[in-house]
């Protein structure tokens, strides 16, 4: 009789840790690096910042969120002259999105003005999403109102000049605070961040749109670069609402 045949061990999988969900979707959790560490938990997912990194955060969003507000400022003077000059509802929409991210800016530094910023994080996106509606309603509103009566803005160097600016300066500020964002786990700063870099997205719709009108003659393509900027902030604000900026 032939001896039986010994049980074959089932071959051993090792199962990979699962990190924790810190957002609920895991967008704004850190990435892990490397091997669990001390910086890592026992079961491999990735560990909250410490007390002394997120006061360091914190104080980093303030001050970018201090630069933005600074800039914005003065972007919304600008744009808000020359588009009143020439006539362009894209360039007042411009200048009026400046003052939607100033007081975007503004939601968050009221934010992190508290010890337990955490408890205020549902307000300022609220805040943030209200801004969004109030820009896409107002240059909605006047596009309409400009392609209906076939307004035609004047060539404008000016808001040539500022658009092309932004597409420089707001890609840099969005991506430092979005950066500070995540690794904070605040979803508020990364909906910031966003509006950031809406502008960027908006300095390029404009700057074609003031380009095409001068050079081509072509009027209503302002309107229709304003209408792209209210209908981007109607979507902007949607995820702001929902708490979806996270990525």
């Amino acid at each position: 009789m032939s001896e039986p045949t010994s049980a074959r061990p089932l071959p051993l999988i090792a199962a990979g840790p699962v990190a924790a969900d810190a957002c609920g979707d895991d967008c704004c959790a850190a990435e892990p690096a490397g091997p669990a560490t001390d910086a890592t938990s026992a079961a491999g997912a990735p560990a909250m910042p410490t007390s002394d990194r997120r006061g360091l955060l914190a104080r980093r969003v303030r001050s970018l969120v201090a630069a933005t507000i600074t800039y914005n400022v003065i972007e919304a003077i600008i744009a808000l002259t020359a588009g009143t000059a020439a006539g362009s509802t894209a360039l007042i929409g411009f200048g009026l999105d400046s003052i939607v991210e100033v007081a975007s800016a503004a939601a968050v530094a009221w934010q992190f003005s508290a010890a337990d910023h955490e408890r205020r994080e549902r307000a300022a996106l609220r805040a943030i999403a209200l801004s969004f509606f109030a820009l896409a309603a107002y240059v909605s509103y006047e596009s309409v109102t400009a392609l209906i009566g076939a307004h035609r803005p004047e060539h404008s160097t000016v808001g040539l000049f500022l658009a092309a600016l932004s597409l420089v300066v707001m890609p840099v500020l969005s991506a430092a605070q979005r950066r500070a964002g995540r690794e904070l786990g605040s979803r508020s700063a990364v909906a910031d961040s966003k509006q950031t870099l809406l502008c960027t997205y908006l300095s390029g719709v404009l700057l074609v749109g003031l380009a095409v009108n001068s050079v081509f003659g072509w009027w209503w393509a302002d309107p229709i670069a304003a209408l792209m900027i209210a209908a981007v902030a109607v979507r902007e604000g949607r995820e702001a609402w929902r708490g979806h900026h996270c990525c």
